[in-house]
Parts: C-alpha cells; structure tokens; sequence
C-alpha cells in the first residue's frame, strides 16, 4: 500500500518573463536577476544570468548540506572549507533537435579519506532533495 504525499515543509516559487532573455523574480523579492542567453547558444552574452547557472548554485549548495547531514549522522565532522561544484551542460539529445542537461558534481572534501568521502557521495546523493528531483518528471499545469 503506497503512503499518501506529505505536504511540503517549504516551498519556494520564482517567476520568469521572457524566457532566456529577460528577467525572474520570487514573489518575496529577495532575489530578482537579470536573464542573458550566453552567446554560445546564440545570445548577446549580456550581463545576465542563465537558469544553467542558477540550477548550478542551488544544486552545489543543496548538495553540499546533504553531505553536512548524512556525515552528521555518520559522527564524521566536516571542514568550514568543504565545498561542492556543481556543473551543468546543455547538450542536444539524440532527436538532435531537443536540449538535454549533463549535470557534474565535484566535491572537495578537505581533511575525510577518499573511501570515507565517495561513502559520504554516494549518501548523500540518496539524500539530497535536488537529486531526487532530477531523476523525475516536474509536475506540470496551466495558470
């Protein structure tokens, strides 16, 4: 028997207006940004970001407090100076006409011996809600 869905402990939303060249914004206004095509896919390079790049940032640093946590449990402590790298490819998929993403994650964990930390990887990649998310499909309806 499957468990019903539990209801989020958070939620954050973002909206975005005109696609890969405008501008997203959360409705709280704590973070609105600028959005600029990168020239290697046929934009202006302006001083804009891109949703690669922010997919990189929250997926390194939801990553990273996975590591924090499972290695908490584990009773390893983790260095100030641990960090993850997250990197995020567009690539053409098979069809040739649609985008697909490669998705990388490095981590440096200063201090922990390689067995220790490719344990801590493989964990937290269990754990990670970013993770999760990128192995299914989005829910998806029309406002």
């Amino acid at each position: 028997m499957s468990r019903p869905a539990m209801a989020p402990l958070y939620e954050a939303q973002a909206t975005a207006i005109g696609g890969r060249t405008g501008a997203a914004a959360t409705p709280d206004g704590r973070l609105r940004v600028t959005l600029a095509t990168p020239e290697e896919l046929g934009g202006g390079g302006g001083p804009g970001t891109n949703p690669e790049q922010l997919l990189a940032l929250g997926y390194a640093a939801c990553f990273l407090a996975a590591i924090r946590r499972v290695a908490g449990q584990a009773g390893i402590d983790i260095a100030a100076d641990s960090n993850v790298t997250a990197t995020i490819g567009l690539r053409l998929r098979e069809d040739g006409e649609e985008l697909g993403l490669e998705v990388a994650l490095a981590a440096d964990l200063p201090g922990i011996e390689d067995r220790t930390a490719a344990e801590l990887l493989h964990r937290a990649r269990n754990a990670c809600p970013f993770s999760d998310a990128m192995r299914g499909a989005p829910a998806l309806s029309l406002a």
